[in-house]
């Protein structure tokens, strides 16, 4: 029986598909411009990926484990003692899903007081200026539309011998809803994603295991991050297998064996309860019948996109994970700001070399512009500043000693050219390097503003004085 065809034709300047970081923060801006504006997506809840199964839920349950890692081992030296100490797994989880539900209902808000018509269903191209819904229940509603900006996002790896069965071999959206806490997790992958989990669990009492094909852990960010990030999952008890090549996963009902070479070339099984592959995410596009608008996927499943984010489609935009450039939220959202503000005549810029990076362990991880890897392929003379935490009376006195910041600067302008911090608050102060180097500041400019004291910002101050002249003053 053929579908009933509900024909409301609704008229839009722009039609955003896809409600995450980019898609709504783009509507959100297309509406303060003055443009009629309609937003699709596909489940009930609005935020797409980060808001509900990404960055959102795992910081939440990242702190509460956080807490009880700190009543574990610090509590005693602050003079806190408590008792009968334990893990309330289903209140953690519970706690996080109120968070996300509080989070979801806020751009719900956001799509009402802006006046954005919100449609639930499946978008996908008639043509260039139609794009149908497609409800859950089987009608289709048409949207007329100047202008159309793809905000799909992206979805976890699959690994051909680890297909995810959603009970023992999982992905990250499964590893926020565990029931129990694994007796041993398996991580395939360490980078940001797997290292956010694995740390999740191993604080609350799990065996966690990292099989990592690279020689280093986040091998996306500075080498010296990675060194010091390895030092400080090691620290934690995490068990990592570093240069190791997974062959096969399988569920075997209570359990799930993987099979791995060594770095010797050795072949090796273990067992544990969950495996979470954590290899990265690829672009979706799957149902949005790019054809019909005359579009394609690359051989990656990125839709192509020039300077202005706009597609060999003339009305047409696409941004966030289903373009090139890194995966991460607030360079959709700087995108999306981008397409709206291009889109009414404007002339925005988006400076992608300074868009920050975090790992959110603990201690976090944060890095904006080059790093040094990155300088040493260029052949660009560069010149680094670090210091500790250790020498710092805040991070003393606060019992957060682990980790230092790195400053590289140009040999002969001593302009900034990367900032990395791993320790307590990286995420946050990161900001502060990004602003540096948007003004194009120089480690000295840095190194002669005012810093509180104590804070942990002291130690930018102090890494730059020695990329400067080799010149910190408390070291």
């Amino acid at each position: 029986m053929q579908r009933k065809l509900i024909k409301q034709m609704s008229k839009y300047d722009v039609t955003v598909i896809g409600s995450g970081p980019g898609g709504y923060v783009a509507a959100i801006r297309c509406a303060q411009l003055g443009m009629k504006t309609a937003i699709i997506e596909k489940y009930d809840t609005l935020g797409g990926t980060c808001l509900n199964v990404g960055c959102i839920p795992s910081k939440a349950l990242l702190d509460s484990s956080e807490h009880y890692h700190n009543a574990e081992t610090t509590f005693k030296e602050h003079g806190i003692n408590l008792s009968n100490l334990k893990v309330d797994i289903k209140q953690m989880i519970n706690r996080k899903a109120d968070v996300v539900k509080q989070n979801v209902d806020g751009i719900a808000y956001l799509m009402k007081k802006n006046k954005i018509d919100v449609h639930t269903g499946v978008g996908s191209f008639k043509d260039k200026n139609t794009v149908v819904v497609t409800k859950s229940d089987g009608k289709k509603e048409e949207l007329s539309t100047d202008k159309v900006i793809i905000a799909t996002g992206s979805k976890p790896v699959e690994l051909p011998f680890a297909k995810f069965d959603k009970k023992r071999v999982i992905s990250s959206t499964e590893a926020l809803e565990l029931k129990e806490v694994p007796k041993h997790l398996i991580l395939i992958g360490g980078g940001v994603i797997g290292l956010e989990l694995g740390s999740v669990y191993k604080r609350i009492g799990a065996k966690v295991t990292v099989i990592e094909f690279m020689d280093s852990l986040i091998p996306t960010m500075d080498g010296t991050m990675g060194k010091e990030m390895k030092k400080s999952m090691k620290k934690l008890g995490m068990d990592l297998k570093l240069k190791h090549k997974v062959t096969k996963v399988e569920n075997k009902g209570k359990e799930v064996e993987v099979t791995f070479e060594t770095d010797k070339g050795k072949e090796e099984t273990i067992k544990g309860d969950y495996c979470l592959v954590a290899v990265g995410r690829k672009p979706y596009t799957e149902g949005l019948n790019l054809e019909a608008a005359g579009l394609k996927a690359d051989d990656k499943g990125r839709i192509s996109v020039n300077d202005d984010l706009k597609t060999e489609v003339d009305n047409i935009y696409a941004i966030g994970d289903v373009v090139r450039g890194a995966m991460l939220a607030h360079k959709a959202e700087e995108e999306g700001v981008f397409v709206a503000e291009t889109m009414a005549g404007q002339k925005p810029h988006i400076h992608y070399k300074l868009i920050p990076n975090v790992v959110y362990t603990w201690p976090e991880v944060a890095g904006v512009g080059y790093t040094e890897e990155e300088l040493k392929d260029k052949g660009t003379e560069y010149k680094t500043g670090s210091f500790p935490y250790k020498a710092l009376g805040r991070a003393r006195a606060s019992g957060d000693m682990e980790g230092l910041v790195k400053v590289i600067a140009d040999k002969k302008t001593d302009e900034i050219l990367g900032i990395h911090i791993i320790g307590a608050r990286a995420a946050d102060m990161i900001a502060a390097g990004v602003t540096a180097m948007e003004y194009r500041a120089s480690a000295e400019d840095v190194s002669r503003m005012s810093h509180a004291h104590p804070t942990y910002m002291e130690a930018v101050k102090e890494a730059c004085l020695a990329a400067t002249d080799n010149r910190p003053i408390h070291m």
